[in-house]
């Protein structure tokens, strides 16, 4: 199937090598506002535009915590596993990201613990798996508008082994910082899928989606010191503005670098966009859309 066939939001694509394959994971329940959440699939293919599947990567087991809302699963290669960052929400308990565990790319993921990794009582999505110059494990998430109004990123230290959180969240900036973000529509800023990258000449970018002009949309923030922590600067426009957004970025087994995202942001119409961009001296820019 062509990537214009593939309903899904929260697009990630892990490349792997030794396959020579990429795998796409994303948001794939077809009511994913509500009702009872059914998992994830993901789809396997050597182009880019053209993929095998649905993959069953993840279905829960009869006692895993989570009902509803099961949401944007991204997967890192990371000592010698592979490891699903994923939101998840249960009636009466805050929402969080659960961190899975597969030896397989296409899974089956199973969680490596009981529950989230983020704060319990924190309403938590799209957390990012980031190792930084020291190996120091980070997630790297939001805390959402809906409890807190004016949506923050936040970073966390958690266990070499991914299990608990190692110290206390810091927050990162808050939604309304964006010079290009607006108020939704209950005049709340949202903060969304953030990805980190390490830009060529050695900086930090997050890319990160809220509300703009024009709908959904993904802009860029930079560390000022090249470190998690930041401080973190916005750029004045997003990168995306167009009804699209909560992307991430990779390169393809040529070495061309890639950015992902889900075009438009309403329910059935989503589909994965592939997008070339460059980095020039670390700052990102479009050039062609290839789906």
């Amino acid at each position: 199937m062509k990537s214009s066939d593939i309903q899904i939001r929260d697009p990630f694509i892990l490349p792997v090598p030794e396959e020579g394959c990429y795998y796409l994971f994303g948001t794939t329940d077809k009511n994913a506002w509500g009702g009872p959440g059914t998992g994830f699939d993901c789809y396997r293919g050597k182009d880019l535009e053209n993929w095998e599947g649905p993959i069953t990567a993840f279905r829960p087991p009869k006692d895993f915590w989570a009902t509803t809302q099961f949401w944007a699963p991204e997967v890192h290669r990371y000592e010698g596993k592979y490891y699903m960052f994923a939101s998840f929400k249960a009636d009466g308990v805050c929402r969080g990201t659960q961190i899975l565990v597969s030896e397989k790319p296409e899974g089956p993921y199973m969680p490596l613990t009981s529950g989230p990794v983020t704060p319990r009582d924190w309403e938590c999505l799209d957390g990012t798996l980031f190792v930084d110059d020291g190996d120091d494990s980070w997630i790297v998430f939001c805390h959402e508008w809906l409890q807190v109004g004016d949506g923050t990123i936040c970073a966390m230290r958690i266990s070499k082994d991914l299990k608990r959180a190692a110290d206390e969240p810091l927050l990162l900036f808050h939604g309304s910082e964006a010079p290009w973000g607006r108020a939704n529509h209950e005049k709340k800023y949202v903060t969304d899928g953030p990805f980190i990258y390490h830009t060529a000449s050695s900086g930090l970018l997050m890319l990160w989606s809220s509300d703009g002009k024009d709908g959904y949309a993904m802009g860029i923030a930079k560390s000022a010191n090249g470190k998690i922590t930041g401080p973190w600067t916005h750029e004045p426009e997003p990168i995306y503005g167009k009804d699209g957004g909560h992307g991430m970025i990779f390169r393809t087994f040529e070495g061309q670098l890639m950015m992902t995202l889900h075009r438009p942001n309403k329910t059935p119409e989503e589909r994965p966009i592939i997008m070339r961009i460059n980095d020039q001296d670390g700052v990102l820019s479009v050039f062609q859309t290839c789906s």
